[in-house]
């Protein structure tokens, strides 16, 4: 199980071995994630060539700059919270070309299995199947 102090790295981790992803076959940028906690900036760069994936840790120019406090990042990276909505909600800072974030928003792993099934179903008394 993967801790909110852990998902980060995990998360980037994953990413690096995934090698090609085929939802990123047409995608060919880079996203660069700078996570702030204690005054401190941690920087991580995402390499997407056709689908090929690359993860590291170098500080350098890139297509979408996604700025965030580090502890959401955990909740995010361990699709905890959407990033999407965070960004929405201010939450998030992106940096570069918007039409990044929808490709962005690939990289991050949905709600887990058990959160979706506790979610309440909205079925009104008066639906019939």
């Amino acid at each position: 199980m993967t801790t909110p102090a852990n998902a980060t790295t995990k998360f980037f981790d994953d990413l690096g071995r995934r090698g090609h992803d085929p939802l990123l076959e047409r995608v060919t940028a880079t996203f660069r994630f700078d996570l702030v906690r204690g005054g401190k900036t941690e920087r991580w760069l995402v390499a997407v060539t056709k689908g090929d994936v690359a993860v590291s840790r170098q500080n350098r120019k890139a297509d979408c700059v996604l700025h965030a406090d580090r502890e959401l990042f955990d909740r995010l990276a361990s699709g905890e919270q959407n990033a999407m909505a965070a960004v929405l909600r201010g939450e998030v800072v992106l940096e570069g070309d918007p039409t990044r974030l929808v490709l962005l928003q690939r990289l991050f792993p949905g709600p887990s299995a058990s959160r979706v099934e506790s979610r309440p179903t909205n079925v009104s008394a008066g639906s019939r199947s």
